[in-house]
């Protein structure tokens, strides 16, 4: 299924696409977080409310929100997790081009959350380098802590898009990733989440961004350095993960701050982060 969370004659609503229709799943859980905490039993009452509906509101019709507009824990995200952006990421620093050994991990704010086709705010008084990455978003489904590899995709609910915009000035400023990831509005998500029975390998997915139009990320999922097995079984080595987590897992190459000249996100540019088998997230920047 594509879940999702709308907003609807005022009301927000979690809901699932039906062909061109949103059907309401509120009568099971009144929230994201809910549904995906209530496990595969409240995802078979919601299959049954999709198969029972009459009809819903075209899709058009609705506000699209972030699927998990308010994350309870910050989103875990990889760093330099595609070789050919790992490069270009080091040769833009003027550092050793040297590909990690284990996963790098950071992490963005709630607050930085943000949803289909609004608006990401550019702050140009905080930073004159925004910078564009696409990412599959893995959501995590149940709690564990210490996952085997082997037994990683057990814990997924399904996969998002997220684009991870990002200030380069104050990533090497302040020598983090952190703050620089966390701005108000720079972690567009969605436009919903697929469920895994939808998405069978996760490392077969095309991945892309455009920009005003112009194809600047192109690349494929199986090109991580680490898959999504790994991450998870490292980042859950003594961390518990919880339903509802995120965890982002990097951009591959075509990023701004790899172009010569570089190039930065300016007002009115619009974002287009597309992964096979999920859809298409637009985001336009504004001053």
């Amino acid at each position: 299924m594509k879940l999702l969370t709308y907003r609807y004659e005022g009301v927000e609503r979690v809901g699932a696409l039906r062909g061109d229709e949103v059907i309401d799943l509120s009568p099971v859980a009144a929230s994201m977080l809910e549904l995906i905490e209530g496990g595969p039993e409240l995802l078979v009452e919601a299959r049954k409310v999709v198969e029972a509906a009459a009809g819903g509101p075209a899709l058009a019709a609705v506000e699209l929100r972030a699927p998990i507009p308010r994350p309870r824990k910050n989103i875990i995200c990889l760093g330099m997790n595609y070789a050919a952006h790992a490069i270009e990421s080091l040769r833009a620093k003027g550092l050793p081009e040297k590909l990690p050994q284990h996963p790098v991990f950071f992490s963005k704010m709630p607050t930085a959350v943000n949803h289909p086709n609004a608006p990401v705010p550019l702050m140009a008084d905080v930073s004159s380098q925004r910078d564009w990455e696409v990412e599959l978003a893995v959501i995590i489904g149940k709690r564990g802590r210490d996952i085997p590899a082997s037994e990683a995709y057990n814990y997924i609910f399904g996969y998002t898009i997220l684009n991870d915009v990002s200030a380069r000035d104050l990533q090497s400023r302040h020598h983090q990733f952190f703050y620089s990831k966390s701005l108000d509005g720079s972690a567009p998500m969605g436009p919903w989440i697929v469920t895994t029975d939808e998405i069978p390998d996760p490392h077969a997915l095309g991945i892309r961004l455009r920009l005003n139009g112009e194809l600047v990320q192109n690349s494929v999922t199986r090109d991580m350095i680490f898959d999504i097995p790994t991450c998870i079984a490292t980042f859950s080595h003594g961390v518990t993960l919880e339903p509802g987590d995120i965890i982002a897992t990097g951009t591959p190459a075509g990023v701004g701050m790899g172009m010569t000249p570089q190039r930065w996100l300016q007002a009115g540019d619009v974002m287009e982060a597309e992964i096979d088998g999920i859809g298409v997230l637009r985001n336009e920047v504004v001053a």
